[in-house]
């Protein structure tokens, strides 16, 4: 299998330390992020490392594997092909495909001779009765779109102005290098990609009827990113457009969505009392690109996208990230990891006065010693009162501030 692609050591990394253990290693993910290309990588670092290792690659894609239906067949085949004395590396791409496939990889698993990797596109593979199944057998790793570092490495670009904008409108999935960054010609792929999320993740897998609604959520979502959403709210707004629909209706549509890693819902934190609210969430895209072909790219819209593009890298850093609440007061972003808590405000730019004591005033109020920042397009890095003011390129060149 002759690949050529960018190395994306940093997941990489990550799963290294788990190859050759008795564990299932699943990678999940939007489609076209990149997971197939990750499994190739992991191949390859196996067949450096791993003297005369022996691979099975299942495409669940390609129709030439498409006998394997259910979780039986799949073991089924592989004892087919593979010498009950040898040892296997099996990697399976779109594993969610075979039905009961966590039956088939357990069976598999517990011959003692596979290391077994897989890709799925909808976060519902990983259900608890499917978990029940695979309890403490498999390990789970998040493949996101790509990085501004990333997007900048791919497309052989400096970091500049334009190719930062050119990172909020186009989005990161790695395809896009193989084009040309005109509008006409991304937005015409990423559509194509949008359909394929929605009929395959959404539609399909959810025996959707009510196609027309779910376009008018994913619509509104576009309108009204980062804004404090219940179901309630986006109930009574579609009513108002003749478009009737349950809360109940909408939070199974939110979640289908949630699952396809299409949105992503950001819960809100109380700073005070260290609590999350359970109610009234944000949500945000996984990738922009397809929120633009949604809403089409504006710049009077650049305070929800700075919003949206900080909390990817956040979500990419390997941060867990909360809506702050401090009091009557809302702080963007509350970044956990480990030991370590950002506060985060996202600007367009500080123009004055009012703008900077919002900003900074709000961070000022936090009373704990932990890092505070302010994250906008003006070309600075300053410190106010001990508060960090990055601009937005800085910041997504660094997003884990390792200074």
């Amino acid at each position: 299998m002759d690949q050529t692609f960018f190395n994306r050591q940093t997941y990489v990394a990550l799963i290294i330390p788990f190859i050759n253990k008795e564990i299932i290693k699943i990678l999940v993910g939007q489609r076209r992020v990149g997971k197939s290309y990750m499994l190739f990588q992991l191949m390859d670092h196996i067949r450096v490392h791993v003297k005369n290792s022996k691979i099975i690659y299942i495409n669940k894609e390609l129709t030439k594997f498409s006998f394997i239906k259910t979780g039986f067949d799949l073991v089924k085949y592989i004892e087919t092909i593979t010498e009950h004395t040898e040892f296997y590396y099996l990697f399976i791409d779109e594993v969610q495909e075979i039905v009961n496939f966590q039956e088939g990889l357990r069976s598999l698993l517990a011959e003692n001779r596979f290391d077994i990797y897989c890709t799925g596109s909808n976060a519902n593979m990983l259900s608890s009765d499917i978990a029940t199944h695979l309890a403490g057998r498999y390990i789970q790793f998040q493949i996101n779109s790509l990085s501004y570092t990333e997007f900048l490495e791919f497309h052989h670009l400096e970091d500049s102005s334009e190719a930062c904008i050119n990172f909020m409108k186009f989005g990161g999935l790695p395809y896009l290098h193989h084009l040309e960054l005109k509008d006409h010609i991304v937005f015409e792929y990423l559509k194509s990609i949008y359909n394929t999320i929605l009929l395959k993740d959404v539609i399909s897998r959810h025996n959707i009827r009510n196609i027309s609604f779910l376009e008018r959520l994913n619509l509104f979502l576009a309108n009204n990113l980062g804004s404090i959403l219940s179901a309630k709210r986006i109930s009574d707004f579609l009513k108002s457009q003749k478009i009737n629909s349950s809360p109940k209706v909408i939070l199974d549509y939110l979640k289908f969505l949630e699952d396809a890693f299409f949105i992503r819902r950001v819960r809100r934190y109380d700073i005070n009392g260290r609590r999350i609210f359970e109610l009234n969430d944000k949500f945000y895209f996984t990738d922009l690109g397809l929120r633009n072909t949604l809403q089409p790219f504006n710049t009077k819209d650049i305070n929800k996208l700075l919003e949206n593009v900080v909390y990817n890298a956040l979500i990419i850093e390997g941060f867990e990230v909360y809506v702050g609440k401090l009091d009557e007061l809302e702080i963007d972003f509350v970044a956990l990891k480990q030991d370590q808590v950002l506060y985060i405000q996202v600007a367009y730019i500080i123009s004055d006065q009012k703008v900077h004591e919002r900003e900074f005033g709000n961070l000022l109020k936090i009373d704990d010693n932990h890092r505070k920042l302010v994250i906008s397009m003006d070309e600075v890095t300053t410190n106010y009162k001990g508060i960090e003011h990055h601009s937005l390129r800085s910041f997504l060149l660094n997003p884990g501030l390792d200074r």
